[in-house]
């Protein structure tokens, strides 16, 4: 699984997607104050035909946190003044997390520290143990 399940650019349908708008906050004045210009995309993992069994179970382990109890991925766009754009730009996010979520991690190369790496981590290791013994009170020896 660590390799990308999808190189190809992910597209979810509209269809797919419940949108929703509310009036906004943000630039337009008055405007925001009569026009519902803010969009709310809703996308279900599980009922969506655009994902496999695979990358739905991947989806779920990444975006855990984004998805609501029911099943939904909810995004907010209110940044401009015009629903249209306010719509195309709250896909673009939801596209692009999904994306970001397919994506596998490269696997980890194991390494391991260079002699001169090891070396100087030791001799600050035995400069911090001086610095502290030079602080602590001279032992007056027992006759």
């Amino acid at each position: 699984m660590t390799e990308n399940v999808r190189e190809q650019p992910f597209f979810i349908p509209e269809s797919e997607c419940a949108f929703a708008s509310s009036r906004s906050g943000g630039p337009g004045g008055q405007n925001v104050n009569k026009v519902e210009t803010r969009v709310t995309v809703a996308w279900n993992i599980d009922r969506s035909t655009s994902v496999t069994e695979e990358q739905r179970l991947m989806l779920r382990e990444k975006l855990k946190n984004r998805i609501a109890a029911s099943g939904d991925i909810i995004l907010h766009c209110g940044t401009y003044r015009s629903r249209l754009r306010n719509k195309q730009e709250v896909v673009r996010r939801l596209t692009s997390l999904v994306q970001g979520a397919l994506i596998g991690q490269p696997e980890r190369k194991e390494t391991k520290p260079s002699r001169r790496a090891r070396e100087r981590r030791l001799s600050s290791k035995r400069e911090r143990a001086e610095k502290k013994e030079g602080r602590k009170q001279p032992r007056i020896p027992d006759y």
